[in-house]
């Protein structure tokens, strides 16, 4: 209970810093993001009991999976068609954008940084895990890198995820004011206009409900029955998990195990569980006329969950590992960026037809950081949410969190980079990169 007690006191003070400095407001960042650098700070400057983070590295791993689980949950699952009516060029974007990290990353070891450096191809996955994925999938690969015989790569992962969240914050600000003076935006704003209260606090009248009590708490405790919906995912990802192994051959006592049972053991648990999500939510559209589930409880939950998760993952970053390949890191961080900087100016105002702008600095602040980063930056150009931007980028989420981001892909791509190798991944990122053009270009025409 002491780490636990610790590890709120931490995001308590990361709030209240997040609060009181200037500074830290008009960069945006987020008061999980300021706890864990705090807490990373202190635990590398003095010498701090170990019963004050006991268990703090394996949160991440396990809190992931109620992220996840929780994604689809609460409200109801919308016609696919209805879905990519809305957001197919917006899904073409997002595809080429995420996939792109996977080209650059790869083709950045395989040709450069591993000779270089003598890095492992799976090296070329951490940037798009860190800025794609954020800091909630980089905590939750911990694992999966360990079973690979990788542990390392975990800090290498939230490294870039940091340095993912930063640059996007930063660059894309300094890019919002670029579009302001050259007109790129759809609604006229002057350069450098932003909100005067950048505290975070909502005034009392305005103050937002939470979400809805949807039982009696004479029978059960509102949030309790949500968490019964989110473990009941949990348990679906995890028969998932079980059933991938059970499809292969399990090696005998002293015998190798084939890479296809590799890939299956280390594929991560937390995109089974959101697809597990996705069942319990369709199950309840059809057998629950009630709604016993809320949209607006599941989403404190999954920000609960995500907070502490950021927090512990952070604080527990080995900077002496992070120290030995520090310059191939930055060097991927920069390349990433410099990636996105490219689709936004170039590629962006070419795959859109209306709000180029607002769309692709959207796109932007999701593929570096997290969903919110993308939807602060829109709202900076769009705060009204005029454009169809909002709209899209929203839909869009449905059909892309599955695959990228910390889905399906992103579960598979780091086993097969350490167990198939880097050119493997880099062709098939260039294969779907191509794919997806040719859908844009369809699509626009």
């Amino acid at each position: 209970m002491l780490s636990f007690g610790c590890l709120c006191l931490l995001l308590g003070l990361g709030y209240w810093l997040r609060r009181k400095w200037v500074l830290l407001q008009k960069l945006y960042l987020p008061a999980s993001v300021i706890a864990g650098l705090l807490g990373l700070l202190i635990f590398q400057t003095l010498e701090v009991p170990a019963a004050v983070s006991r268990g703090w590295n394996q949160l991440p791993g396990q809190l992931i999976n109620i992220v996840f689980a929780s994604l689809f949950l609460g409200a109801a699952l919308p016609p696919l068609s209805r879905v990519w009516k809305s957001s197919s060029r917006q899904l073409a974007y997002g595809q080429i954008v995420a996939w792109g990290q996977y080209v650059v990353g790869c083709g950045l070891v395989l040709v450069l940084l591993g000779p270089l450096f003598n890095l492992p191809d799976i090296f070329g996955g951490i940037m798009p895990v860190g800025f794609e994925g954020g800091h909630g999938t980089a905590g939750g690969m911990g694992p999966t890198f360990e079973d690979l015989g990788f542990p390392e790569m975990k800090d290498y992962a939230l490294a870039a995820a940091t340095g993912g969240i930063m640059g996007a914050i930063i660059v894309g600000m300094a890019l919002v004011n670029w579009a302001i003076r050259k007109g790129y935006v759809e609604k006229k704003i002057k350069p450098g206009v932003e909100a005067n209260d950048f505290s975070g606090i909502i005034p009392h009248e305005h103050r937002p409900m939470a979400g809805k009590v949807t039982v009696s708490s004479d029978v059960i405790g509102s949030l309790s029955l949500h968490l019964v919906f989110v473990g009941a995912a949990v348990v679906l990802g995890w028969l998932m998990k079980e059933g991938m192994l059970l499809c292969v051959e399990a090696p005998e006592e002293g015998e190798k195990a084939s890479t296809v049972y590799k890939i299956f053991e280390s594929f991560p648990l937390f995109p089974l569980c959101m697809l597990g999500g996705v069942i319990v939510q369709a199950l309840a559209d059809k057998f629950d006329p009630h709604e016993h589930m809320d949209e607006g409880l599941m989403l404190r939950i999954q920000n609960c969950a995500l907070d502490f998760l950021v927090v512990a993952a952070i604080a527990t970053i080995r900077i002496d590992v992070v120290a030995q390949q520090w310059l191939p890191i930055v060097i991927l961080i920069l390349a990433g960026i410099a990636w996105n900087v490219l689709m936004l100016t170039v590629f962006a105002r070419r795959a859109f037809k209306d709000a180029w702008f607002e769309r692709g600095i959207a796109e932007m602040g999701q593929s570096m950081g997290v969903t919110a980063t993308g939807l602060l930056l829109l709202r900076v150009v769009d705060p009204d949410y005029e454009t169809d931007a909002a709209e899209a980028f929203a839909a869009k989420q449905l059909l892309h969190e599955p695959f990228m981001g910390g889905g399906l892909w992103t579960g598979a791509a780091i086993p097969l980079l350490a167990l198939w190798g880097g050119w493997l991944v880099f062709g098939i990122a260039v294969s779907a990169i191509a794919i997806w053009t040719i859908v844009l270009m369809i699509m626009n025409r």
